[in-house]
């Protein structure tokens, strides 16, 4: 028994690309990517655990490719071990930009998108057999998702822009009154876009804002209701006026 598992750690953190050894490197970088890709599903993205795990198969993949060339055609020009690996950190921004989602001023998927390209890596990581570093590579990932994220809103650290728009009956010339409102929510207000409709005798005011993700918008838009004759109130993430 204890010769069998020498043969196979001795098979698995050989130097040359072996059956067993990249046998072994595939199944580990595609659990490495499903650990990544079950966090991601969890929160609604769309790369999940079988994007992940994919992308990390991929990237291990390419790098015994760069191994195995110059290892069976030695003396060959262009035998290069990181050829083949390089283009893989290229490439992997094709997909990482697929998961960013551009909709009306809001960017998102960032966090996704550097994921694929870390899962990238460390898959290129088991592909030369370093497998501690691979794992502990994927934990820290994990750790930055789902404990850091959790200290986040803990600590309500991090703001975003937002645009809050009024319609009001009437012409508004004074705004300090929302001003408190928004103080009152601990809100910052960073600028204020106003259209003028005389005729209509209509207010339409853009507030842009910095807001927690922890705001209680119900409760501020029935506050910024009372303040004058509202005719409507939304939520946007650019200005429209």
């Amino acid at each position: 028994m204890t010769e069998l598992l020498q043969d196979f750690l001795g098979s698995i953190n050989s130097l040359e690309v072996t059956t067993a050894s990249t046998a072994f490197k595939l199944f580990l970088s595609m659990l490495l990517g499903c650990c990544v890709g079950v966090e991601r599903k969890r929160k609604g993205q769309i790369a999940g655990i079988r994007t992940f795990a994919l992308i990390a198969m991929g990237a291990t993949l390419a790098m015994l490719l760069s191994i195995y060339v110059p290892q069976e055609y030695l003396g060959l020009k262009n035998g290069d071990p990181g050829r083949i690996a390089a283009q893989v950190i290229t490439g992997i921004g094709f997909l990482g930009a697929g998961a960013i989602i551009q909709m009306k001023g809001s960017v998102r998927g960032l966090t996704t998108a550097a994921s694929i390209w870390m899962v990238a890596t460390i898959g290129m990581a088991v592909g030369v057999g370093m497998y501690v570093v691979s794992i502990l590579a994927t934990a820290l990932i994990l750790v930055i998702l789902v404990i850091i994220e959790a200290i986040e809103r803990k600590v309500h650290v991090g703001q975003e822009t937002r645009i809050v728009r009024i319609r009001v009956h009437g012409i508004v010339e004074d705004i300090d009154s929302y001003r408190r409102v928004l103080d009152a929510f601990r809100i910052h207000l960073v600028n204020v876009y106003a259209e003028y409709d005389y005729e209509a005798e209509v207010t339409r005011l853009n507030l842009v804002v910095l807001v927690k993700d922890t705001t209680d918008f119900i409760a501020l838009f029935s506050s910024l209701r009372k303040l004058n004759d509202t005719e409507g109130i939304s939520l946007a993430n650019q200005v429209s006026i």
